[in-house]
């Protein structure tokens, strides 16, 4: 949107009667129309006559946010907690933009604690909580979290999986295991599922039981060059050499650098050194 734009909307705005509540819902009408600029400035100018509205502060943060002007929408979102200190929302959308878009997660916690303290089960104040002390590599609390989003939904997809996540990153990887099981219980054809219980296996050597993992998520998604390329390194590790050439074909046909790169350089295929096949496949993808 161009500056004269911002202007002509902002003049024929300023032909409205100047209450707060014209401008508010002024604001109302734009942000139903998705002109954000112009809801933008309607909401300015309510604050302007009432700077402690809660609700144009929040709104006004929801369309900062649409806008891609995070600091800026977490502060409105701030402003409007402090009218609105028991308001639930103002602290979880602001925790929330911490979270995604400004990677604050510190302030994200802060943020979800006080929205979690208005509202004690709430599932995403807990769930969102974890993922932040998950990402700050606080796998303990984040596991807290993840159980206490639990409880309020015990078959929640996620909150399985990213509790798998942290097990596994946390250097536990049995318990990893289960809860990659218990998320595909909940959504079995879920590809990640088996994939991540794919690699675990795959690290514990449980060769066997990673490439069954592996072919299930090829089932659900057959171009992923890394399931392709990680049943081959398997294989190759067992010794079952055309096995392991026919999956990382499929691995080069979908990525050809950079899995030809990770097949030149991985010691597991030095079995395969000698084999005219596999050195005929490398050849047909090499880099020119």
């Amino acid at each position: 949107m161009t500056m004269t734009y911002l202007l002509t909307v902002y003049r024929a705005l300023e032909c409205r009667p100047d209450t707060y509540r014209d401008w508010y819902d002024q604001g109302n009408i734009l942000k139903e129309r998705m002109d954000y600029f112009g809801a933008l400035i309607s909401y300015e100018k309510a604050l302007e006559y009432y700077p402690d509205d809660y609700w144009a502060w929040y709104k006004r943060g929801m369309i900062l946010e649409d806008l891609g002007m995070y600091e800026e929408a977490a502060e409105s979102y701030s402003n409007a907690a402090q009218v609105k200190a028991d308001n639930y929302w103002a602290w979880y959308d602001q925790g929330c933009v911490y979270l995604q878009e400004l990677k604050e997660y510190q302030k994200a916690i802060a943020c979800f604690q006080r929205a979690l303290s208005h509202s004690p089960g709430d599932y995403w104040a807990a769930y969102r909580q974890g993922e932040a002390y998950r990402l700050l590599k606080n796998y303990e609390r984040a596991i807290t979290f993840y159980d206490l989003a639990l409880g309020a939904r015990p078959r929640d997809y996620w909150a399985w999986y990213r509790r798998g996540d942290a097990f596994r990153d946390w250097g536990n990887p049995q318990e990893a295991l289960f809860n990659y099981r218990t998320a595909l219980d909940i959504r079995p054809q879920d590809y990640w599922s088996w994939y991540q219980q794919g690699v675990i296996l795959q690290e514990l050597q449980r060769l066997p039981e990673a490439i069954a993992c592996y072919e299930e998520s090829l089932k659900i998604d057959q171009d992923d060059r890394y399931a392709w390329y990680n049943a081959a390194c398997c294989y190759a590790a067992l010794g079952q050499q055309q096995k392991a050439i026919d999956c990382l074909r499929e691995a080069l046909d979908i990525e050809p650098d950079i899995c030809g790169e990770l097949a030149r350089n991985n010691f597991v295929f030095d079995g395969l050194r000698q084999n005219a096949t596999f050195n005929d496949l490398l050849s047909c993808y090499s880099p020119s």
